[in-house]
């Protein structure tokens, strides 16, 4: 009864490996098939995005060390 449970685990392993290996090819496959053919990779459009800014700048805070008196 134990061979058909380690038969379970393992081939879901393997269909896990061969899940992600798929999706690591799918995001960095035409980078690997560009440096493979010698080719430079394409770039990509960056995408904008917003920043937001403070119009008025603090000054920063400059701590000071303070002995306190023994009581």
């Amino acid at each position: 009864m134990i061979a058909p449970l380690g038969t379970l685990a393992f081939l879901a392993t393997l269909w896990l490996l061969v899940v992600l290996g798929a999706s690591v090819l799918e995001e960095s496959g035409a980078k690997i098939a560009a440096a493979l053919k010698g080719k430079p990779p394409r770039r990509e459009m960056p995408v904008s995005a917003r920043v937001r800014i403070r119009s008025r700048f603090q000054k920063p805070i400059r701590a000071k060390a303070r002995l306190r008196a023994a009581a």
